[in-house]
């Protein structure tokens, strides 16, 4: 029991230095910021402590007030995840308002290709055409999911677990079990065939996820597609986390570096999931992502924002140097979810 209260404080000290270096970063309207406050929104929801809430509603009031971007994009939805956490919290209208001009967007404006798949875009140009890319599932795909849940709408859910479906289609490599980084539908192939840590950190965290808040899920077809998806992903993953407890940025190239923000995604999917065959795993995880936090609360080694490149060599010169958002935020999605192990 001693090591257990012991363990538990130890991630209650790393999550509150975290959330404060968080809140200390000058992030735009953007998904570096969704991913960030999402991290921030699941630590309250671990420990309860109120001053994180304040902080995150005092900056997002902040945003409101200077004024927010004229357009949205698959990226700048993800910020919609704080939005319902504020909305649940304070029943603030403005709040919900933001949440369905997001929706709204993604149903009428984003672009899609094929059978209604969401395009990946970052910005207002049509960066990517009909490409699909592992990261629209945490910024789009769970926050429709999350919505439609809370509002009742079935067509948004359906929608939602449609976009799971073929990015699993898409993405995921049958043989392996690992994912692609990206897709395009136009050339029919996946560029540069890269298993990029961070794109199975987004589909396995954000599958992981799809169970525990979709009411009787096993009513939904697509529902065992994305089941039978993460079982595949989780048990391919655990072959390739090192002798730290991380995953490389190239999940299958030894040359690549080991990555914290793909580590903290996986291990939190692990968490999440909860088959008992993974806790070792997750415990392996703990310790090397506790062990690249610094005493100022930055996550270190975690990979800019990165497209999908041109080859493997190419992902591993991407810097790891700076404090990224999404970094800050999925070390504490795993570091929140360990706690309720705890």
């Amino acid at each position: 029991m001693e090591t257990m209260i012991c363990e538990k404080d130890r991630i209650e000290e790393a999550i509150d230095k975290i959330v404060k270096r968080t809140m200390q970063m000058d992030l735009s309207w953007n998904w570096q910021c969704g991913v960030a406050y999402y991290g921030i929104c699941r630590a309250y929801e671990a420990t309860k402590k109120q001053e994180y809430i304040d902080l995150l509603k005092n900056r997002i009031d902040e945003y409101i007030e200077l004024g927010l971007p004229e357009k949205w994009t698959v990226n700048s939805c993800a910020m919609g995840h704080c939005l319902i956490t504020l909305y649940d919290l304070t029943g603030e209208e403005k709040y919900r308002n933001l949440i369905m001009s997001k929706i709204d967007y993604l149903r009428h404006e984003a672009l899609r290709f094929g059978d209604h798949v969401l395009q990946h875009t970052v910005s207002a140009k049509n960066d990517f055409p009909e490409q699909c890319w592992a990261d629209t599932l945490f910024m789009a795909a769970y926050l429709m999911l999350r919505v439609g849940v809370k509002e009742k709408d079935e067509e948004l859910i359906n929608d939602a677990l449609n976009q799971y479906y073929w990015h699993i289609q898409y993405l995921q490599n049958k043989d392996t079990g690992l994912w692609y980084h990206g897709y395009n539908n136009l050339t029919k192939d996946h560029m540069s065939a890269v298993h990029w840590g961070r794109a199975n950190a987004w589909a396995a965290y954000t599958m992981s996820r799809v169970g525990d808040i979709l009411p009787e899920s096993y009513l939904y077809p697509q529902y065992m597609d994305v089941s039978g998806s993460l079982d595949e992903l989780l048990t391919a993953l655990k072959y390739y986390q090192t002798e730290q407890g991380l995953w490389r940025t190239v999940l299958d190239d030894e040359e690549s570096y080991e990555e914290v923000s793909a580590s903290c995604g996986i291990a939190a999917a692990m968490a999440v999931k909860g088959n008992v065959f993974h806790k070792k795993y997750v415990y392996k995880a703990l310790e090397g992502v506790m062990a690249n936090i610094n005493e100022n609360g930055k996550v270190m080694n975690v990979s800019a924002g990165t497209a999908v490149m041109r080859d493997k060599a190419a992902y591993r010169e991407i810097s790891r140097d700076w404090i990224q958002g999404w970094g800050q935020g999925l070390a504490l999605a795993f570091l929140s979810q360990a706690l309720k192990m705890q």
